[in-house]
């Protein structure tokens, strides 16, 4: 959708140029979300790693408190977080695309004094036994509630991390994933091939039918003049129309549902309904001249 929008404000050039800057545009758009989600899980682990440099200056002060001498940095040993870190493909990434250059220390240490005011990490230290469920458990904690549900630090990444507008929900779906699974992740290639040749099918079938796909959509805008729709709607009804017609292993209730969901993230308040409403009403024509010819997908 991003890269559609993109496009659609570019000026036109031949069919197969247009192409190739639309493969381009998306694949910059695949790993700028990827990086996002990296930065986030960086966020997040340094958060954990700061309890050893608290513990460092505040027993390092001239005058120490008995406090200062017995700061716990159980939390910058988590096996949860470590488990990620000796994962050669996660610090590889890091490197490669210099993500450490997004961290704020300031911001770190904003987090970390936060954290360490709360029952979950209080009830983390006082542990008597480390488990994986407990370990992942203030990892997530860290995340879901210090760093997302974080207004100021939100305003924040959207100020400095380019892209972040456009493709946070994309890092919170990333996020929600890493947490849900137990396998280890090639972070040098999170979108798997299959992934990627979809989104470049999808992309190139939207831009070699669009006229067709206008041509069904049209009609079904009832008191409303296309020019004045909004844009994000008119293309995210032409992906869902060619999804319905052109890619027959996702079932049509799927398809709808997504492009209501993206429609109210990234469009109008009315968009959701507006997108259910049109798609729906060409799927049913489109059933009755029997042109939607759905399969069960072969995985790979």
């Amino acid at each position: 959708m991003q890269t559609l929008y993109t496009l659609a404000a570019m000026e036109p050039g031949e069919q197969e140029l247009d192409k190739k800057i639309g493969s381009n545009i998306l694949n910059d758009k695949l790993n700028r979300s990827l990086d996002l989600f990296i930065v986030s899980i960086l966020y997040t682990f340094r958060t954990a790693q700061y309890a050893e440099t608290d513990s460092i200056q505040r027993s390092s002060k001239y005058l120490p408190t008995e406090a200062d001498l017995n700061v716990s940095t159980k939390i910058a040993g988590n096996e949860f977080m470590w488990q990620v870190l000796s994962n050669g493909t996660f610090p590889e990434r890091v490197k490669e695309a210099k993500l450490d250059h997004w961290i704020d220390e300031e911001w770190v240490k904003k987090l970390y004094q936060q954290l360490v005011k709360t029952e979950p990490y209080q009830n983390y230290i006082a542990l008597q036994e480390r488990t994986p469920a407990k370990e992942k458990f203030i990892i997530q904690y860290i995340w879901e509630k210090l760093i997302w549900d974080n207004e100021a630090l939100q305003e924040h990444f959207s100020d400095e991390l380019p892209g972040w507008e456009d493709d946070k929900e994309m890092a919170k779906m990333l996020m929600d994933n890493f947490f849900k699974s137990s396998q280890k992740i090639n972070f040098l290639n999170l979108v798997s091939g299959e992934k990627k040749e979809y989104a470049h099918e999808l992309l190139h079938t939207v831009m070699e039918k669009e006229a067709y796909c206008m041509e069904l959509v049209q009609p079904k805008l009832i008191n409303w003049d296309a020019d004045r729709v909004a844009l994000i709607d008119l293309i995210l009804l032409r992906m869902g129309v060619c999804e319905l017609l052109f890619f027959p292993t996702i079932p049509t209730k799927v398809t709808i549902n997504e492009y209501i969901e993206i429609a109210k993230m990234y469009s109008t308040p009315q968009s959701g309904q507006f997108v259910n409403g049109v798609l729906d009403n060409i799927l049913k024509d489109l059933e009755k001249e029997n042109k939607i010819r759905k399969q069960d997908r072969v995985r790979k």
